[in-house]
């Protein structure tokens, strides 16, 4: 297809609802891992950060974990580390020298669907100051593709989304590769509980709501379940409803999605006072600045 994201135009609704629901941290337990042991060390690693890796590490897990940009897509949170780093004393007192990414910010601005695909693409025709970039991006890939493995949905996964799909379409939107995503659900064994998997190669995560439901469902029928701030921004650009899985609460948020806040979306109940105090909870978890500042 020559159009990965032709897939979600194409979807039409088989059934009233529709339910879409992101992977890393949210239907698994993987966001530590994945950060900590991967993505972290292949960033001081394809990066020239040895000297300064205390910091590095401290940076990427604030802007990817600990903080309200948590979840976002893996080069914009390049440029994010890379900026905050920039910006430590500590950083500038041992005289590293911090790469320019000029390149990478450039091919932001005019990139929908920044994955690796559009990478490869760009670099294979000739733009050499991206080719750091993909580099380190398949470092990233192969890493997690050595190390994540075994890691289990969260309890009371399975049997939500045995409840989602009674009465709803569902489908996972998330940031991370297709092929990665693909593995860690069909290795599970929940695939089938969704009938499209989305990731980066598809587009952003309000790109793929808006394709696969927004005028295709009723707004009160839509619900976007995510661990990320991304997530929410992406359920609201397109009037649909949020549901949260709070970091660091995800066991007792999945219990709550299971046991009262699905009932309420299916009874359209949910919206109003109901979804502004879920997120008001949610918006507590993450800070907006760092706490070394």
């Amino acid at each position: 297809m020559n159009d990965p994201a032709q897939i979600l135009r194409d979807h039409q609704p088989t059934k009233e609802f529709f339910v879409g629901i992101d992977s890393d941290g949210c239907i698994f337990d993987s966001m530590e891992i994945k950060h900590k042991e991967c993505f972290a060390p292949m960033f001081i690693k394809y990066w020239n950060l040895q000297a300064v890796s205390k910091y590095a590490r401290e940076v990427w897990e604030f802007v990817n974990l600990y903080s309200k940009s948590r979840g976002c897509n893996r080069f914009p949170a390049l440029t994010s580390a890379i900026q905050l780093l920039s910006e430590r004393p500590e950083v500038t007192a041992r005289n590293v020298k911090l790469p320019a990414l000029s390149a990478l910010e450039e091919w932001m601005s005019r990139e929908t669907k920044l994955g690796n695909a559009t990478l490869n693409t760009e670099v294979a025709g000739g733009n050499e100051g991206l080719a750091p970039v993909k580099v380190w991006s398949d470092g990233v890939n192969a890493s997690v593709a050595d190390i994540v493995q075994g890691v289990p949905p969260f309890p009371l996964v399975r049997e939500t989304l045995v409840k989602i799909n009674e009465k709803a379409d569902a489908m996972c939107i998330s940031q991370t590769p297709v092929d990665a995503l693909e593995r860690e659900w069909g290795e599970h064994g929940i695939r089938d509980f969704v009938s499209i998997i989305a990731g980066q190669e598809r587009g952003t995560k309000i790109q793929h709501l808006e394709m696969a439901a927004k005028d295709k469902y009723p707004s009160d029928k839509i619900l976007m379940i995510g661990d990320a701030p991304g997530d929410r921004k992406a359920a609201e650009a397109n009037g649909a409803l949020f549901f949260p899985i709070n970091p660091g609460s995800e066991e007792q948020s999945w219990q709550r999605l299971h046991e009262e806040a699905l009932d309420r979306f299916f009874a359209c109940t949910y919206a109003g006072d109901y979804e502004k105090q879920l997120g008001d909870e949610f918006e507590a978890c993450l800070p907006e600045s760092p706490p070394w500042k």
